[in-house]
């Protein structure tokens, strides 16, 4: 069954709406030009509250995996970010080298991955080689890349819907691909069935305005991705 990220969460109240339907990854953007960015210091108070909410659920299991969105962050900065925020995850969704996610040496090694925006399968392979370390990441747990759209000038969060021909060839070939760009309620199902993917990500889909999220179409988009 494909797994769901739920991203761009501010409120505690968004958050618990998003475990309540079972959301897979929660996310936290870190970015401060994004309409839905917290700083270090509001994600750290958002994950302390999410652990205390989880920690009456007795099965870790079932617990999500907290992801932090960074843009072109230093590699030190970004680690400590997640360790001081207390983050599972760096999505690293700007123009970051390779070596902050497949050198053994980086502090994110194994903790990030790379959001990729190829025009091309020729562009989506040669980029996977470059940022996928396949011995890092467990395939049940975490994404290996995420798949968005392309755009000249924003990282993401453009409600631009992806080329799904390109993704599902990508996904054919690209264990534990993350699809983001454009997906809703409505089209997400869809994109499931077309793309085949390990997971799916969606922000402004499921919101009201940006950063504050809409319950019903949170839990509609869980529904309609796992029943897909």
């Amino acid at each position: 069954m494909v797994k769901v990220k739920i991203c761009g969460l501010t409120r505690v109240e968004d958050i618990l709406c998003a475990l309540q339907a079972g959301a897979d990854y929660l996310g936290f953007i870190l970015y401060p030009p994004s309409p839905r960015a917290v700083n270090p210091d509001q994600a750290a108070v958002l994950v302390r509250e999410t652990r205390r909410i989880l920690s009456a659920i007795a099965d870790e299991s079932s617990h999500p995996l907290l992801v932090g969105v960074f843009v072109n962050q230093a590699t030190a900065e970004t680690a400590d970010i997640l360790d001081y925020c207390g983050l599972d995850l760096a999505q690293l969704s700007g123009d970051e080298q390779e070596d902050q996610i497949v050198d053994p040496a980086s502090p994110l090694f194994g903790r990030a991955y790379k959001a990729l925006r190829p025009r091309t399968l020729t562009a989506a392979d040669e980029l996977i080689n470059r940022y996928t370390n396949y011995q890092a990441h467990s395939p049940h747990l975490y994404p290996r890349i995420l798949l968005d759209t392309p755009h000249g000038t924003l990282y993401g969060g453009t409600g631009e819907t992806s080329d799904w021909r390109l993704a599902a060839d990508v996904a054919a070939r690209t264990p534990g691909l993350m699809l983001a760009g454009g997906l809703t309620p409505d089209n997400v199902a869809k994109a499931v069935q077309a793309v085949r993917p390990f997971a799916v990500d969606v922000a402004g889909g499921v919101e009201s305005q940006p950063g504050i999220k809409d319950h019903a179409r949170i839990k509609a988009f869980m529904h309609n991705a796992k029943a897909a």
